[in-house]
């Protein structure tokens, strides 16, 4: 192994919250190569852990994000037989600075869009799927107008 690659290569630490107050999002996922790409790519997150080719884990900020692979002990049926499934619209949500360039990216990046732009009172956000169908929202917050003297 190169230099770089020792370097970039994901720490091999399990994740573990530190205080009991700290949360983290879970998804299901069908290709973990896939999901890190994704993750790690367009949306500028950073690999963290990686358990074989079932499990691992990514963040961005605060955010740490389980991406749970078939196989891995956070996708197993449910006691009824349901399973657990990728997609849904309980959402992460990613606030950058400026959508429209980040819908261009997005779009150059070949990422498949859930709706249009949505514009209201606390901003604009647009829907993404990444590419086992779990939704993310992008948002850019609303401008705050100057007070007034």
């Amino acid at each position: 192994m190169s230099q770089h690659e020792a370097s970039a290569a994901p720490r091999q630490t399990v994740f573990a919250p530190t205080r009991t107050s700290d949360a983290v999002v879970r998804y299901q996922i069908a290709d973990v190569d896939r999901a890190i790409a994704f993750y790690t790519g367009p949306l500028g997150f950073q690999l963290e852990q990686r358990s074989g080719p079932v499990f691992a884990t990514v963040s961005r900020g605060a955010l740490h994000l389980l991406l749970s692979g078939p196989g891995s002990s956070g996708s197993r049926p449910m006691p009824d037989g349901r399973r657990q499934e990728p997609g849904g619209w309980n959402r992460i949500v990613i606030y950058v600075d400026d959508l429209a360039a980040r819908i261009a990216a997005l779009e150059h990046a070949g990422v498949t869009f859930r709706n249009e732009m949505e514009v209201g009172p606390g901003g604009r956000q647009i829907q993404i799927e990444d590419p086992d169908g779990n939704p993310i929202e992008i948002h850019e917050a609303a401008k705050q107008a100057p007070a007034a003297r």
